[in-house]
């Protein structure tokens, strides 16, 4: 139960990264990770590659990864630095992790997340006073499902029944399905003499650790079943995970579905879960990007523009809009999208690619309509985004060709010849 519960932060804590820090508006200040165009490129692959081995349990490698991304651009705090503490964290070398959570902490202040993992620190090391005081803060706005639990834990073992019960039922109200909470109240009751909601709170907890036990078999058994097929049979045993009324374990369901090649079976389970959370950026990616793969290209663009009116600064949901406009052929509604979302991560090739096309694609509208002036700003913008490619130089010679400009046109035709060499 504790490895599954740890497994679902850090992949809360990847996404919450991946997503979240690429935006120019989050809530944790960015004086030293905003670099934009001058990251440095082997910083990203390593934090990239960190990124994968976190949500994959590998520790070990994960910090290996970010601390060669601190060695090639040491001011990348949020992006490196608070997932090695992370990775720390969770393969147990603690000192280390609050040393590093603790510079951290220096950088962007109190922020709920750095609390937190401080406050499991304390924990880990005894300090209940000092985890109360580092999870109270945490809490005012909680950055896990179980915060409130671990400030009701601390209470506890501190002797402070009455926080204690206080904290761990408002841990019970975020996260119900969590059998540590009912355990540690069956605890309190029973130290505050109130026998029978101990015994009732005691088999509650034995319940949910019982369902937890049965999910996870079914997880198992969903697994096998999509890797061998055939979907209907894998369908059968999958969809006894549907809860309509949890958004993590619906996200996990579709998760586990779009990675074995079944959108169609995601589609169900992502639906309800953007419909459970629609202040969750990621959840509503999450349902464009499976209608995208469906080819559904209408219905995936309402979840993306609704989201980018509230988020317009994530990445993900402008590069995942360009793309959805371009395959319904808005291409100005796509460009601006792609520009935006390459303003906010240069180094990300896929953006550079779309957003190269649909500039040449443009160029070629704006020149059949004789509107030079605007091909001639979308083949500029094409040579900024592949310098190295002929093709935007040969048209450009084209329209200072049509527009009267012969010496322009012989410079960008032995330009497209001498890049056309040195490729060849």
């Amino acid at each position: 139960m504790g490895s599954a519960l740890s497994q679902r932060r850090v992949t809360t804590v990847v996404a919450w990264l991946a997503f979240l820090l690429v935006s120019g508006r989050m809530a944790i200040p960015q004086q030293a990770d905003d670099h934009g165009p001058t990251a440095v490129p082997a910083a990203e692959s390593h934090v990239s590659k960190g990124y994968d081995a976190l949500k994959e349990d590998r520790y070990d490698e994960a910090a290996e990864e970010f601390r060669a991304a601190l060695a090639a651009d040491s001011s990348l705090v949020l992006r490196a630095r608070f997932p090695l503490a992370v990775a720390l964290f969770e393969s147990h070398q603690i000192d280390e992790a609050r040393r590093e959570f603790e510079t951290v902490r220096q950088e962007v202040g109190d922020h709920p997340n750095v609390l937190y993992y401080l406050g499991r620190i304390d924990i880990e090391q005894l300090n209940f006073p000092g985890a109360i005081q580092e999870l109270k803060k945490a809490a005012a706005k909680p950055p896990f499902p179980d915060t409130a639990y671990y400030l009701g834990f601390a209470y506890l073992k501190q002797g402070d029944l009455v926080n204690a019960e206080k904290w761990l039922k408002d841990a019970e109200q975020r996260n119900p399905s969590d059998s540590r909470i009912p355990y540690q109240l069956g605890i309190v009751y029973r130290k505050e003499g109130l026998e029978d909601k101990a015994k009732q709170s005691v088999a509650l907890s034995q319940r949910l650790r019982q369902r937890d036990t049965n999910e996870s078999r079914i997880k198992t058994e969903c697994e096998a079943k999509l890797q061998q097929g055939p979907r209907e049979a894998a369908r059968a045993v999958c969809d006894q995970l549907y809860n309509p009324d949890n958004a993590e374990k619906l996200t996990a369901l579709g998760t586990l579905y779009g990675q074995h090649g079944d959108p169609e079976a995601a589609l169900k389970p992502l639906k309800r879960a953007a419909e459970l959370a629609p202040q969750a950026p990621q959840m509503q990616y999450n349902l464009a990007l499976t209608y995208f793969q469906l080819n559904q290209f209408e219905n995936a663009r309402k979840p993306l523009a609704a989201a980018i009116q509230r988020w317009p600064d994530l990445f993900p949901l402008n590069r995942l809009y360009g793309a959805v406009l371009m395959k319904a052929g808005e291409l100005p509604s796509a460009y601006d999208a792609l520009r935006h979302a390459h303003q906010l991560n240069p180094q990300d090739a896929e953006t550079v690619a779309m957003l190269y096309a649909t500039s040449l694609d443009l160029a070629r509208r704006a020149q059949n309509n004789r509107q030079y002036s605007e091909s001639l700003r979308y083949l500029e913008e094409a040579v900024q985004l592949k310098p190295k490619d002929p093709e935007p130089h040969r048209r450009l010679a084209d329209i200072y060709q049509l527009t009267g400009r012969p010496a322009d046109a012989e410079a960008e035709q032995e330009k497209a010849e001498q890049l056309a060499r040195s490729a060849g």
